[in-house]
């Protein structure tokens, strides 16, 4: 079964007949049958009749009497240059490929991820439900204007009696006759939108022809209520027919004065008789977008189109184009022929002025109609689609159901169920501004995801449409945000904390992961871009860090190391490396691909902020060279060779009892992926034959040295205390000390020269785990031997100097060095020429055994330090030590030396708990600022 990370297109270039492949995403259960729809139907339509609404026939005059026609023209071609700005953004998503069911929602869940287009879908669908409810009782209310009863009692045809249950009812009704279009399928929605689009058409044309054809006559207004409950004298509008008086006059309220001196009352901005308030250019403006925001309801109906990719794009910019014509021209004629007066105090003046005025209620009528209906099927078809990816779980369940013909009646009958609960309400006039801005977030973020896609510069983000570049979905974007706060800053900020809200639900929940998102897009295209200004050539040591590259046999028995090395990288870069043997030509596929999966997962589980870089090789030692070379990428590669220690040990199985890594009995997760510890191995039985000789274990290490990596062979780790690998503070456990030892033990000298590169690389190490929270409270204690002639005191001034230059807290302690003191090695004598032969075996080995016992004596002692320390401690038991830090010694020059010098370092760390032996080759530390 495809899947939506399948490719799009997969054909056979010499196709087989009879195979015929579903275009736009098209099938699937009901698919076929259901994408009946054609452009004009399914997109014109509705798109025209969202757009136009009441405001078309309610509202002209509003907006023209109280800015003046100057200024409603600015205002109309701001509303639209935002409006055309997401209209872009839809048609390049659109045209990029197929667009199945749930319009925006789709569009903006599969570019931005299930968080975002999730919390964003369902604020869509409530705006679509609020806003079918607010064109039910906008109707109603306009129905109750010339039907309703009023205080009198009922006269001619003001019939209906009015009061909430019987607004409540009739609203009800409608809801009934709207639901019931929805419900039986697209194909009926369509029929009856189409007679609405004819109807409003005609009714439009009629106001048109009214313009022309009617004669000048005066208007009686409605007496407005005065101050005491008193009436304000009677007015009356006037309607010129044609004359340049009256457009000088409606041009704008400061021009209008001059050229007709008429008072400032009349002309400009006034109060709304409907609200008393006082309008501005903000408010006006404010009504305007909100009857203008209907750009969505033919993208809406995506699954019901025959060809979604070519139909979205084309509908939507015809009905935009039109809309923004009738616009203008009512703009025009409005202004040309009615005074400020008629404008302002009656904005349903085209009912006066009509050659028959119940064609232009018929158009009021049609138009709430329509986009009463157009809500609810678009929000039924969002609803649909969030059900369908089960963002929400069982919440959703019932809007699932489909008829044999593909028409989501489940979802229609919810979205039915929740606009009847809104009309419970009854006057929504503030919830108005909230869908607005609902619509604004979605139309936001249509333009963010088309924003992403072109920054994210995918080669497989090719729409067909190319009429649109980053400048104008960032333009977009801002102007939405802008509109959102102008219409009502605080259902803006609402808006946003709502879908923070949602999108952290949706985190915690977890989402589907095969959609694609751009944010990873966006992260490669970014982390190129400064990977490539990342050069190697401007490093400098006082910005050094610690890039490590672990190598890993198997994780069970290296968990410790994986979390302690995760640690160890203070914020560089850290890679997992694996060796499969193997030899790709005698096998059919390599067999490195498919384990990627289990080892990202492993990382998960672990939470450490690792990279994964598997190979294959017909030794470990090649592939370690492999990986040496070429893991990481431009600035970024390890430094540091990080090796679990080589011994006898039986290696422990850590996923039994990390509590991280505890699964089902049945091997199973969450969601039947197979568990994490069946995608690896069993840990090595004790005498089984290993993947990695003695010779080829020292050879690997040689062999870092001589690429200029620095070296950590770490023991024992397994032995760690569990508190100080968490990813908590460390504060209120156990207090240990770290100790570092900064000199060659194996080849023990006085004066200063134990502070040479690798000295100093040990006490960066053991600084750096330091700042671990999980370290805080360890105290680092280093560790100095006293030469046959130095004296006590001053290798340890000379040190506690230097790590005052270094920024370096730690206690100093000198210990006498025991046996092998004597030896008189010439200065000039190179490290490891003990394991060469110069040294006897017996004699280096004796060395070893004194230096771990020196070692394992300073272990858990106190400040007061041990027999012979530069204080006299008593010997007192102190605080454990939770990890050592030991100088590992260069391996020999001889290949045939490497067993005995393995076996030097087993008996050098034997019994030391937790141990870390490091051999540093590059400058750390720096005292310049």
């Amino acid at each position: 079964m495809a899947s939506e990370n399948s490719p799009l297109l997969a054909y056979r270039l010499l196709g087989e007949e009879g195979v015929a492949f579903p275009a736009n995403g098209a099938g699937g259960p009901g698919g076929a049958s259901a994408r009946k729809l054609s452009t004009f139907l399914g997109v014109v339509v509705p798109t025209v009749l969202s757009m136009f609404s009441i405001v078309v026939f309610l509202r002209i005059g509003f907006v023209v009497g109280h800015a003046g026609l100057l200024q409603a023209l600015a205002m109309l071609l701001v509303a639209y240059f935002i409006l055309a700005l997401t209209v872009l953004s839809v048609c390049a998503i659109a045209t990029n490929g197929a667009v199945r069911g749930g319009g925006a929602y789709f569009m903006i869940s599969r570019t931005l991820g299930p968080e975002v287009g999730g919390s964003i879908g369902l604020m869509f669908y409530l705006a679509n439900v609020c806003g079918c409810a607010v064109s039910l009782l906008g109707l109603v209310e306009a129905v109750l204007d010339v039907f309703g009863a009023d205080a009198t009692g009922s006269s001619g045809l003001r019939v209906l009696p009015q009061g909430y249950g019987w607004n409540l009812l009739y609203g009800s009704l409608l809801l009934g006759l709207v639901g019931g279009v929805c419900t039986l399928g697209a194909g009926l929605y369509a029929r009856a939108s189409f007679l609405t689009f004819l109807l409003v058409s005609g009714s439009l044309a009629s106001v048109l022809i009214s313009f022309v054809a009617v004669g000048p006559r005066d208007i009686p207004l409605t007496p407005q209520p005065g101050p005491n409950g008193s009436s304000l004298p009677p007015q009356v509008g006037h309607f010129t027919g044609f004359n340049s008086s009256t457009l000088k006059a409606n041009l704008g309220g400061e021009l209008g004065t001059r050229v007709l001196g008429t008072v400032p009352s009349s002309a400009g901005y006034a109060k709304d008789y409907t609200t008393g308030a006082m309008m501005t250019f903000a408010s006006v403006f404010a009504v305007l977008f909100n009857g203008c925001t209907g750009i969505m309801a033919g993208a809406n109906m995506s699954g019901e189109l025959k060809d979604p990719s070519r139909a979205i794009p084309l509908g939507t910019i015809v009905a935009v184009a039109y809309t923004f014509f009738i616009y203008i021209l009512l703009f025009f004629l409005s202004s040309f022929t009615c005074d400020r007066t008629l404008l302002q105090e009656d904005y349903g003046f085209f009912r006066a002025i009509s050659l028959w005025p119940p064609l232009v209620l018929i158009g009021i009528y049609a138009t709430s109609l329509s986009a009463s209906m157009s809500s609810l099927i678009g929000a039924s078809r969002i609803l649909h689609a969030l059900a369908q990816d089960d963002l929400f779980g069982v919440i959703l369940a019932p809007a699932k159901v489909v008829s044999r013909g593909g028409n989501p009646w489940g979802a229609v009958l919810y979205s039915w169920g929740l606009v009847q609960l809104v009309l419970l309400a009854g006057k929504l006039n503030t919830l108005a501004a909230v869908v607005t801005v609902f619509y604004l977030v979605a139309y936001a973020a249509v333009d963010l995801s088309c924003l992403s896609l072109e920054w994210a510069s995918a080669p497989n983000f090719r729409p067909t449409f190319s009429l649109f570049s980053w400048h104008t979905c960032l333009l977009g974007v801002a102007s939405c945000l802008l509109m959102m706060f102008l219409i009502s800053p605080g259902a803006a900020g609402g808006s946003l904390l709502l879908m923070g809200l949602l999108s952290a639900l949706l985190t915690a929940r977890g989402g589907p992961s095969s959609w694609g998102y751009v944010s990873q897009a966006l992260l490669f295209h970014q982390v190129r871009k400064y990977l490539l200004r990342l050069d190697v050539r401007k490093d400098h040591v006082k910005f050094w860090r610690p890039q490590l590259l672990l190598l890993v046999g198997n994780p069970r028995g290296a968990l410790p190391l994986l979390r302690l090395a995760n640690q160890l990288k203070k914020g560089g870069l850290y890679v997992l490396g694996h060796v499969t043997l193997g030899d790709l030509d005698c096998l059919p596929s390599d067999p490195v691909q498919p384990q990627y999966g289990a080892w990202l997962s492993l990382v998960d589980r672990a939470q450490v902020k690792a990279f994964v870089d598997l190979t294959l090789s017909p030794s470990v030692r090649q592939g370690a060279q492999h990986l040496l070379r070429i893991s990481g990428l431009g600035g970024m590669k390890p430094n540091t060779l990080v090796l679990g220690f080589y011994d006898d040990a039986a290696p422990e199985d850590h996923f039994l009892t990390d509590p991280a890594f505890s699964e089902p009995a049945d091997g199973t997760q969450e969601g039947g992926s197979p568990a994490l510890s069946t995608l690896f191995p069993p840990p090595r039985a004790p005498g089984s034959p290993r993947a990695l000789s003695p010779q080829d274990y020292v050879a690997t290490v040689a062999d870092a040295l001589k690429m200029n990596k620095n070296v950590v062979l770490a023991r024992a780790c397994g032995a760690l205390p569990p508190e100080r690998l968490s990813r908590g503070s460390g504060g209120t456990s156990q207090p240990h000390h770290v100790d570092v030892w900064p000199l060659n033990l194996l080849r023990p000298r006085g004066g200063p020269g134990y502070v040479d590169v690798c000295g100093l690389f040990l006490l960066q190490m053991a600084t750096i785990l330091g700042m671990v929270p999980a370290w805080h409270s360890a105290r680092l204690r280093i560790f100095l031997c006293l030469g046959p002639r130095e004296a006590p005191g001053a290798a340890e001034g000379r040190l506690r100097a230097l790590l005052s230059q270094l920024r370096i807290r730690a206690e100093v302690q000198e210990v006498v060095w025991g046996e092998g003191a004597g030896s008189q090695e010439p200065e000039e004598e190179e490290e490891g020429d003990f394991v060469n032969g110069r040294r006897g075996d017996a004699e280096a080995e004796a060395l070893a055994c004194s230096a771990n016992a020196l070692v394992r004596a300073q272990q858990g002692r106190g400040r007061g330090g041990g027999p012979g320390g530069p204080e006299g401690g008593d010997g007192e038991q102190g605080p454990s030590t939770a990890l050592t830090f030991l100088y590992l010694p260069r391996p020999p020059a001889d290949p045939a030396r490497y067993p005995r010098y393995l076996a030097l370092l087993e008996i050098l760390s034997r019994d030391l708990g937790p141990t870390l032996l490091i051999h540093g080759v590059t400058p750390v530390t720096c005292t310049d600022l």
